[in-house]
């Protein structure tokens, strides 16, 4: 069985350490705790974890975050992922920082990459996986704040937060959407 995990961020060594990369970090971090390695692909860094007879496809967009969807519709269409196997990793300012939530569905709110993705999948009925970054910013500094480094306490607890979205991710695959939603979402 194979699943898709589109984690979203923005390339480049100034967007490295942003929140609005955790979808980048978290698939980092899954690549170093499985020792798998992304290679430079066609729209994305591309790996394959194989877990629990699982074929599980981490991609990074190289598309940059506000057209992400043609990357995840690449891949999707090159792999024969049915919607269902999609997880789209991405951070959300609406959740307190390190706070996961998973869904089956619902609507981009304003986020950038889940705008493109909407375009290229038709509809809002995919998985994704938000990580909370907060909202510590004043009036019109959205984009500062998301393009802007974490915080030094934030960086301490990013190894927790990260590996539980890991954990998620591969819940999904194995265990199925609803099985990880009861389990992990609080």
């Amino acid at each position: 069985m194979k699943f898709l995990i589109a984690c979203l961020g923005n390339i480049g060594p100034e967007y490295e350490l942003t929140r609005h990369n955790i979808g980048f970090l978290i698939a980092d971090r899954l690549a170093d705790l499985h020792k798998i390695d992304f290679s430079l692909e066609r729209h994305a860094y591309y790996t394959l974890l194989k877990y629990k007879g699982k074929s599980i496809h981490i991609i990074k967009p190289t598309t940059y975050m506000n057209a992400s969807g043609k990357a995840v519709a690449y891949w999707m269409q090159e792999l024969s992922v049915p919607k269902e196997n999609v997880l789209v990793v991405m951070d959300d300012i609406a959740l307190p920082f390190g706070t996961l939530r998973m869904r089956g569905k619902g609507s981009s709110a304003g986020h950038n990459g889940l705008k493109s993705i909407e375009q290229f999948l038709n509809g809002q009925d995919y998985a994704r996986l938000r990580f909370g970054i907060g909202s510590e910013f004043g009036k019109g500094q959205q984009v500062d704040y998301v393009l802007g480094n974490f915080s030094k306490n934030e960086i301490d607890a990013l190894p927790m937060h990260m590996d539980k979205a890991g954990e998620m991710i591969v819940s999904f695959c194995t265990a199925g959407l609803a099985n990880t939603m009861t389990k992990y979402n609080s």
